[in-house]
């Protein structure tokens, strides 16, 4: 014992050992000494405010300032994206601004944006509208009649039974008569065209079916060009109608379900002359609009080029502010003497750190006096603090995702820097596929300082943060993968030849059958002779599965040996006898004696069961072993290790519990009488 006792302190091994601290800050060295804090990253304050709600704190404004200009970075983001500019890799160079000014500017920004992006809306819809009209006068030009031409209906057959049949006036109906040139404007037919989304138009042609009662004679086209809708900034596919009828109360009715179904109706005049006028007007003017727009995209562009190159900096300011404020906010503000008092835990080798860093805040704000920092009495357990680095911080999440070790315990993370990727290995051996991933993490690491404080997609920032976890898993799955002699799947005679060989000419294709062994083993790994093999599968599967037992066992065994470490530190012999004994006699009496059956057979080439070993220890541990006897004294052994598998189960599950219920209860009565001590000492004085 006195050896483990006088072995050198763990520095990766354990948790850094905790103190509590105090901090008195001057209310104008607050902000700097937080931020230097921060940046150092050893200080963990506790929330002294707790009490309090978001709104009731200090610095609750300043939070919300913060807030807002986060929002106001995302909306600057999010225009960015909209307007498809490329990200810039680099980020602006110049000094901080503060972080009033940095409101200032952001709220320009957002109204010049907010300005620029309404005067776009609007002309964007301008266009829009003389875009449709534009199209509504070529397409609805061609349903129309002017002067003394026939009606031309397109798409239509009805045009040309018109136009044919001699006896037609005899047999069509009145809304066809009155669409003839000779009855036109004696029954006053009128017309509405205008422009739908496609989407809607079996229905609106249904709807205007119906109102009008049949009386309506309605005409389609697609639209040449699709419109972009200035809300969504999507392309939408519009159809362009005339809708022929006759009467006041008819147009009435079309025009509230053009209303109705978002339909923008548009006048055609009659005449081809007017048309060709307007069109030219309408042409002209969608000219300049389009100039104008350009321009404003221009302009608008250069106005995001120009926030995208400060976005990140200035996106990581508001996040740092708003950080330092959540911490201001969790210390207490003492009013009559203008300072700040702040509580929390750091590693006792930062100390002289956070005195320098807190120096330095001093110096920097100008302030008259000085922070004081003092070690306090710790009102609660200290949390736990691990050093890491690069290489081993993502070993310590893997970890930390089952489980944080408690203050000061061995820190199993030291571990599974070896045991995760090897077992990976083990299962995942191959070396073409190991080679594989090897290349995979000499990229990232190559390309660590390039990568480093990017953004990345959330798989890519998995794969960059473990890197270190690829390569060491790679490292082992090539290990393995020569160990199982598998290079994608395939064997190869790496080491030399098989150790088996055909014993006549009959079997020169056979695996198995007829081989037989004529040298050494093979000097490394699996023989490559075994793949193709009838046995091929019985063999390597119990291979791996005896070996999966043995690395199994181990890791149990090393967990519960780090267990009687942790009770030896904290000095807990209730631990090392009550849990740290029987579980490695329980483990050992079973698993460990598995293990112990398996190195044996392997070793001296047996036949015996294993499973027929293990099942009738339990079931009759008394009876012969016949065949399955691997060495001698085995059946009193068994007998042995199952009555201390046996006594180890209640051993390790019912002392433990009561003693704990006895100390807790000696402890309260400990402690009632000192308090009846206290108020008797305190009555004698008060007399």
């Amino acid at each position: 014992m006195e050896f483990f006792d006088n072995l050198p302190a763990m520095d990766l091994m354990r948790s850094e050992k905790m103190t509590f601290v105090q901090l008195i800050i001057p209310f104008e060295s607050a902000h700097r000494a937080i931020t230097y804090l921060g940046e150092l990253g050893l200080l963990q304050f506790r929330d002294l405010n707790a009490d309090r709600s978001p709104f009731q704190r200090t610095f609750v404004n300043q939070v919300k300032r913060c807030g807002e200009m986060s929002r106001k970075l995302r909306f600057f983001k999010d225009q960015i994206s909209k307007a498809g500019l490329v990200s810039s890799l680099h980020s602006a160079t110049q000094p901080d601004v503060e972080l009033e000014e940095l409101e200032i500017q952001l709220a320009e920004h957002e109204h010049e944006l907010n300005e620029m992006n309404g005067n776009s809306e609007k002309l964007r819809q301008a266009y829009n509208e003389l875009l449709e009209f534009k199209m509504v006068l070529q397409k609805a030009g061609g349903f129309l009649v002017s002067g003394k031409s026939p009606v031309v209906v397109e798409d239509r057959e009805l045009d040309e039974n018109i136009h044919s049949n001699g006896d037609y006036t005899d047999t069509a109906s009145l809304l066809e008569k009155e669409m003839r040139p000779e009855t036109m404007e004696q029954s006053r037919v009128r017309f509405i065209s205008g422009i739908i989304c496609k989407s809607k138009v079996q229905i609106f042609e249904r709807m205007l079916f119906r109102a009008t009662r049949g009386n309506m004679l309605f005409n389609q086209a697609p639209a040449d060009e699709d419109i972009v809708d200035p809300v969504t900034s999507e392309m939408v596919e519009k159809i362009v109608f005339v809708v022929f009828f006759s009467g006041e109360q008819a147009r009435m009715k079309i025009l509230k379900i053009c209303e109705a179904f978002g339909a923008n109706c548009y006048p055609v005049p009659e005449d081809i002359a007017k048309q060709r006028q307007i069109s030219q007007e309408v042409l002209s003017r969608l000219s300049e609009i389009e100039t104008t727009l350009d321009a404003g995209y221009n302009h608008r562009n250069k106005a995001l080029s120009s926030i995208q190159f400060h976005l990140n900096k200035w996106m990581s300011m508001v996040r740092r502010e708003k950080a330092i404020y959540d911490t201001l906010n969790m210390l207490n503000f003492d009013v009559t003497k203008k300072c700040l008092v702040g509580e929390g835990w750091c590693p006792i080798f930062a100390k002289a750190k956070i005195q320098e860093a807190l120096q330095r805040a001093t110096y920097d704000s100008n302030s008259q006096v000085g922070i004081i920092f003092h070690e306090m009495d710790a009102p609660e357990s200290p949390p736990t603090f691990f050093r890491t680095n690069r290489f081993t911080s993502a070993f310590q999440e893997i970890v930390d995702a089952y489980g944080v070790a408690g203050y000061q315990e061995a820190n199993p993370a030291v571990y599974t820097v070896v045991t995760f990727p090897f077992l990976f290995a083990v299962m995942f051996g191959d070396w073409g596929h190991g080679i594989c991933l090897l290349l995979g993490a000499l990229v990232l690491i190559a390309q660590e300082r390039k990568l480093t404080g990017q953004k990345l997609g959330s798989f890519m920032e998995m794969l960059f943060g473990g890197r270190y976890v690829l390569l060491l898993m790679s490292l082992f799955s090539i290990y393995c993968g020569l160990i199982y002699n598998e290079f994608f799947s395939v064997p190869f005679y790496i080491f030399g030849g098989s150790a088996y060989k055909c014993r006549d000419a009959s079997c020169s294709d056979a695996h198995s059958v007829g081989l037989i062994k004529y040298q050494d083993p093979y000097p490394f790994g699996v023989d490559p002779r075994w793949r193709g093999s009838r046995s091929e599968l019985p063999f390597l599967n119990s291979l791996k599965m005896k070996m999966s037992i043995l690395l199994g066992v181990v890791q149990m065994n090393l967990g519960i040996i780090l267990s009687y470490f942790n009770a030896r530190f904290f000095k807990s012999s209730l631990d090392i006898r009550f849990q740290f004994v029987p579980q490695m006699i329980f483990l050992n009496s079973l698993f460990g004696y598995l293990s112990l059956l398996i190195v044996i057979k392997w070793c001296t080439g047996s036949q015996a069961d294993l499973y027929h070993v293990m099942i009738y220890m339990f079931l009759s541990p008394t009876d012969d072993l016949g065949e399955n006897q691997l060495f001698w004294g085995q059946k009193p052994l068994q007998i042995i290790l199952l009555l201390l598998a046996l006594i180890a189960v209640p051993w390790m599950l019912f002392p433990k519990p009561f003693i704990l219920k006895k100390l807790h209860s000696e402890n309260q009565i400990l402690h009632g009488s000192i308090m009846r001590n206290l108020i008797l000492v305190r009555s004698l004085c008060t007399k």
